[in-house]
């Protein structure tokens, strides 16, 4: 009976949840909106967690579905473009945001991520 319900709990999760795995991968970045200019629209924060698709980063504002943010890592300024899926408010009056990677996959390596301690 459980292989029987194999395919439908396969198509079930492509539906409900999301194909790549997260990984707990804390960095320092540099947040900003793209029609901000960097510097001085921008604020230094970092990730939650992060997947090839995509990342989870806190915030100190509030951000709308839909826009387009430059996260920049600040080890080597490597830059990346993404889109807000989600906003989050914490209860310390900051935000977790969603970001989509426009659907380009990225290696992290190329941000030489670091594990949190």
């Amino acid at each position: 009976m459980a292989k029987a319900n194999a395919p439908r709990m396969k198509i079930l999760s492509l539906l409900n949840g999301r194909m790549d795995k997260r990984l707990p991968i804390a960095m320092v970045v540099r947040l900003a909106q793209v029609q901000e200019q960097p510097i001085n629209g921008s604020e230094m924060t970092y990730t939650d967690n992060i997947s090839v698709n995509g990342a989870r980063v806190v915030s100190t504002r509030s951000w709308q579905a839909g826009e387009i943010v430059q996260l920049t890592s600040l080890k080597d300024e490597t830059t990346i473009r993404g889109k807000v899926v989600y906003c989050q408010r914490l209860v310390d009056d900051r935000y977790c945001i969603g970001l989509n990677f426009s659907g380009r996959p990225v290696t992290w390596s190329t941000f030489r991520a670091y594990s949190r301690t």
